[in-house]
C-alpha cells in the first residue's frame, strides 16, 4: 500500500491557541497516557525512526506538536498525559488547552488514542475518547506492545476494549492491535488515518 503519510515533517509546537497553525484543512490529533507507544506509533505509521521523539521520560511531549503530512494536512501530537512530572498549574493549563482544542478546531477530523494492550482503558483514555465522542469526532484506539502478548491474549484483550467502548460511547470508536516492533495492524491504522486525511 503506498503511503502517503511519510511524506510528514514537523511543523510547529504550540503552546496555546494563539500558536495554533491556520484553522483550515484536516488534521488528526494522537492522544496517549505517557511511555503508551505514542510516539513509536506516529514513527511506524510515518516510515519515519525519529519523526516524533520516544523518549524513556514520560511527559516528554509538552505542546501540541504538528507534522505536515501535505499542505492542509496534519497529523498532531497531544501531550502525552499521565504521570508526567508538571506542576498542578501546567496540567491544568493542557487539560483546558486540549479541551479548547477539541471543542472549538475546524479542522480537527479524528482522534487515535494509544495505549498500551496491558493496561487499557485507564481514566485518561476514557476522557479523551470522551472528548471526541462529545465533540462529534470519530476515535480510533490502538492497542499497542501487541507484541510482548501472544496471540490468544491479545484476542481477548481486543474483545473485551470492543465491548467496554460499545458499552459507552456505542459504534463511533474503533479499536484495534497494534505493534510498531512487529508491524502488526500498522497499515490498518494507516488507512484509518488517511481516510480521516482524505489522502486518496
Amino acid at each position: 500500500m503506498s503511503n502517503l503519510l511519510n511524506s510528514a515533517r514537523y511543523l510547529l509546537s504550540a503552546h496555546n491557541f494563539r500558536q495554533l497553525p491556520a484553522d483550515a484543512g484536516r488534521e488528526v490529533a494522537f492522544a496517549g497516557r505517557s511511555n503508551a507507544g505514542k510516539s513509536s506509533a506516529l514513527n511506524a505509521l510515518t516510515r519515519h525512526n525519529a519523526l516524533a521523539r520516544v523518549s524513556k521520560t514520560p511527559g516528554r511531549t509538552q505542546q501540541l506538536v504538528f507534522f505536515e503530512v501535505q499542505p492542509g494536512r496534519h497529523l498532531v501530537d497531544l501531550p502525552g498525559y499521565g504521570y508526567a512530572k508538571v506542576p498542578q498549574e501546567l496540567q491544568a493549563h493542557w487539560q483546558a488547552f486540549i479541551q479548547d482544542y477539541f471543542q472549538r478546531r475546524e479542522a480537527l477530523k479524528g482522534l487515535v488514542v494509544v495505549m498500551d494492550i496491558r493496561h487499557p482503558l485507564k481514566d485518561y483514555d476514557r476522557q479523551m475518547l470522551g472528548y471526541a465522542v462529545q465533540c462529534g469526532l470519530p476515535a480510533h484506539a490502538l492497542l499497542t506492545k501487541a507484541d510482548k502478548l501472544g496471540r490468544g491474549q491479545q484476542s481477548q484483550t481486543l474483545q473485551a476494549v470492543k465491548k467496554e467502548l460499545f458499552s459507552a460511547f456505542g459504534d463511533s470508536v474503533g479499536v484495534q492491535v497494534f505493534s510498531s516492533e512487529s508491524k502488526q495492524g500498522v497499515d490498518e491504522a494507516r488507512q484509518v488515518v488517511m481516510d480521516w486525511l482524505e489522502l486518496a
